[in-house]
């Protein structure tokens, strides 16, 4: 390893990777630890999705309250919806 080129120049310019350098890569799962996997949280696609992607425009206050909340926020508004629904009719 020692004979490798160095990536980057004496002007700081990185040099373009060439089929030696790439020969030495490895799998992200080969070289990052466990807890840095988890926090980065690469998810595959869904297997059966289960909601639909839409765009919808709701008031700020809306949008902050729920997002006070925390992580899961878009969760807790669909809930909220659904319960919303079981009472009213969207006519």
């Amino acid at each position: 390893m020692a004979n490798r080129k160095p990536l980057i120049d004496g002007a700081g310019e990185v040099r373009e990777l060439d089929a030696d350098d790439l020969a030495l890569f490895r799998p992200a799962e080969e070289v990052l630890s466990a807890s840095l996997r988890k926090k980065l949280g690469v998810r595959g696609p869904q297997k059966a999705p289960t909601k639909e992607r839409v765009t919808i425009r709701l008031s700020a206050d809306v949008v902050a309250r729920f997002r006070a909340t925390g992580a899961g926020w878009q969760t807790r508004m669909d809930a909220a919806l659904k319960d919303w629904l079981r009472t009213h009719s969207p006519d």
